[in-house]
């Protein structure tokens, strides 16, 4: 029998009519020693389980018991993670671990009780930093404390509800890897509730998925040997038909097609000339060098003299080419993008757009940033007209209602045209942000992070969503992002930039990858992974900060 078993356990909110049924008959064996991880989309109830196991929470039907006894509330045997880091911000990194090994070791002597905050601390490599606060610690560094916490309780079963969601892509890999090395050492059990594929193969014995209605989905095993190095995972031929398998399969259960196409475009041309049906003639702009970053520079003043934050940064983007543009942290992404909507202004160098210098923010860059920005009281409909009124003066008020609905029936609101912004999800906010973009018409997109804030799974539907509207316009864009496979799915080009400050452009990639594009199926071409593994060495070489030295005359692929 496992350590931790729940037997036909469902959990509803209110009663009757009004009930939401949130977890369905879920029968789960967690056996001792196992790292499970569940995987599933926001709102599949991932959360409600974790809270269940903490004895948080109590189920409306079945039986939840820890080694045979029924869990009837939290227990220092059951260490629980979160996703928000609950510190107290009076207290040093000591001081919060220090509040555990109090509760759990009352009789220790103040020496003994010492010595174990600092083994804790010093195992999640805070040993420098014991006596900060944590206002004076950074994301990455203030989840630590909290892992320290619950490690300090010597719970013999760590439940992790998304403890790494909140963090950048590197912070996370690294922390993920130091709750791996804490496993292996102690091969104490682990629930890890997360939504990204990579961690839940890097990390699992077992992953299960969880079903959007609340149900437990298909189980995979994870039989990659450990340690499993994610450079190394990339060439491993276990861990790709893994990663399409899963990605399949969450996709299949959670993806439906929600765009639909009842409307057509009518044929009216916005103030800046761009024609809004998708038409082929779109004679009067040019084609090569239809954006032209010449030698672009940003250079802020500080009380230390001139800071350069981005030099000497070269790119030239056809009419109807999508570039991506990732890199670490700080390397200047998006002032490079700022700079091209207008909103941030150029120190050295110039930014051409069809032959006419960019100046000011204007409605033919369209931007879409990570946070959408709509009106919280108005619904999708008119967070969409605003600007759309603006830029087709000449339409009637029932053609610019139907730019407006065909684009929001693009990006599936089709069904939620009047729903307020305040109503609705980040995923579905992010849509509407998405759809008034298109729905400008602009010559150029530029969208900045534009799926940061969501969840992986969401990501994987926007991305998709992006794509298939994009594949209409094929508008020219550029979009910044952190994400590996998302710069790869959607880019004709790859830009990677050196670090910053003085960040420039170091690589550039030209993936060869046939369109119309699906994640599944990139995931299962035999260039996909030779693609991904160009940019992760990229990036590895750049880790940490890090600026290598590279030859002066060092050739950057062709534009």
């Amino acid at each position: 029998m496992g350590i931790l078993k729940l037997e036909n356990v469902s959990q509803s909110f209110g009663t009757g009519t009004h009930a939401t049924h949130v977890l369905k008959d879920i029968d789960l064996d967690v056996a001792e020693g196992e790292f499970l991880v569940l995987l599933g989309f926001s709102g599949s109830g991932k959360t409600t389980l974790i809270n269940l196991m903490a004895g948080l929470e109590h189920p409306t039907k079945g039986n939840i018991t820890f080694k045979g006894a029924p869990i009837t509330g939290p227990g220092p045997e059951r260490g629980v993670i979160f996703q928000s880091y609950s510190l107290m911000p009076w207290l040093t990194v000591n001081g919060n671990v220090g509040l555990a090994v109090d509760t759990v070791f009352p009789d220790l002597s103040r020496a003994q009780k010492a010595e174990k905050v600092a083994h804790y601390v010093n195992m999640v490599g805070l040993g420098h930093a014991a006596t900060r606060r944590p206002a004076e610690l950074s994301g990455g560094m203030r989840q630590r404390v909290n892992v320290a916490r619950a490690l300090a309780m010597n719970p013999e079963m760590l439940l992790l509800d998304e403890p790494l969601s909140a963090l950048d892509a590197l912070t996370r890999a690294n922390l993920a890897d130091e709750i791996e090395h804490i496993w292996e050492a102690d091969k104490k059990t682990c629930v890890l509730i997360t939504n990204d594929v990579d961690e839940a193969i890097i990390l699992a014995d077992r992953i299960i998925a969880l079903n959007p209605d609340g149900t437990l989905g298909q189980e995979f095993k994870v039989a990659i040997p450990r340690p499993r190095d994610r450079l190394e995972m990339n060439t491993d031929d276990a861990f790709k038909r893994l990663r399409a398998d899963v990605t399949k399969y969450l996709m299949d259960v959670g993806i439906e097609a929600k765009v639909e196409g009842t409307r057509k475009l009518p044929d009216v041309t916005p103030i800046h000339g761009v024609p809004t049906a998708v038409k082929e003639a779109q004679a009067g702009m040019i084609d090569a060098r239809f954006l032209d970053f010449s030698q672009l520079h940003k250079i802020y003043p500080t009380p230390k003299g001139p800071l350069t934050v981005v030099e000497d940064f070269d790119l030239k983007i056809d009419r109807g080419e999508f570039i991506s543009l990732i890199g670490h942290s700080g390397c200047g992404k998006s002032t490079v993008l700022t700079m091209a909507a207008g909103l941030n202004g150029i120190s050295k160098g110039a930014i051409k757009l069809d032959g006419r210098h960019v100046e000011g923010a204007d409605p033919e860059r369209a931007v879409v940033f990570q946070s959408p920005n709509l009106f919280p009281w108005l619904t999708a409909r008119e967070n969409c007209a605003i600007g759309v009124d603006k830029v087709y003066p000449r339409a009637s008020r029932a053609e610019r209602q139907d730019v407006v609905e065909y684009y929001l029936e693009r990006v599936g609101l089709g069904e939620a045209m009047d729903k307020p912004a305040c109503d609705m999800s980040n995923g579905m906010q992010q849509r509407v942000g998405i759809a008034r973009a298109f729905a400008l018409s602009p010559k150029l997109l530029l969208l900045d992070e534009p799926f940061g804030m969501l969840d992986s799974l969401t990501r994987w539907e926007l991305q998709e969503v992006l794509m298939e509207v994009w594949s209409r316009t094929k508008v020219t864009a550029i979009c910044v992002t952190h994400d590996v496979d998302e710069a790869i799915l959607l880019a004709d080009r790859v830009v990677m930039m050196t670090n910053g400050p003085q960040a420039t452009i170091g690589k550039i990639l030209n993936v060869g990858l046939p369109r119309p594009r699906t994640r599944k199926a990139l995931l299962e071409h035999p260039d996909y992974y030779r693609y991904r593994q160009q940019v992760l060495d990229f990036l590895e070489e750049y880790e940490h900060g890090a600026k290598p030295k590279r030859p002066a005359d060092k050739a950057i692929a062709a534009e």
